[in-house]
């Protein structure tokens, strides 16, 4: 059986700590690892005026917010597992239920709910303060794409 490894808490902060830095598009983004549990992860993403879709609004672009919830949506996935193991989105549907509050960071917290030998099944919601009025669900399922 392979090491469980993001079960560790400190060895989880340093490796989500070091995948943060280590991809670009989370950098410009300003996503941040949050928390996590045996099989959810939550991310957080600062309000940026560079996000906003429409200036006269203030709300951030759903492509951020998708962004988010698929980089959360991944990282359940490894926390499930407890080690890093590649795979791929194959699906992801987003759901908007209504638009951010302009000025205050969105939250994505997503779980990974079933594992099968070669795809996860995640599950999720981003919100900007309250999980129980969020912005988003998501839903979706990612392949393992290292060997079977």
């Amino acid at each position: 059986m392979t090491e469980r490894l993001l079960d560790d808490p400190g060895k989880r902060e340093r490796f989500f700590a070091r995948l943060m830095k280590t991809v670009p598009h989370f950098d410009s983004l300003g996503i941040a690892y949050e928390q996590a549990g045996k099989d959810w992860v939550e991310l957080r993403m600062p309000y940026a005026e560079s996000l906003v879709a429409y200036p006269e609004t203030g709300v951030i672009a759903s492509g951020a917010i998708f962004s988010l919830m698929d980089t959360a949506a991944g990282m359940s996935v490894y926390i499930r597992i407890g080690r890093f193991e590649p795979h791929a989105t194959l699906d992801l549907r987003c759901d908007y239920l209504r638009p951010a509050t302009p000025g205050l960071a969105v939250f994505g917290r997503a779980e990974c709910y079933k594992l099968t030998k070669r795809v996860a099944f995640v599950r999720g919601i981003a919100h900007d303060g309250d999980p129980d009025h969020p912005v988003a669900h998501v839903a979706g399922t990612f392949m393992f794409t290292g060997k079977p």
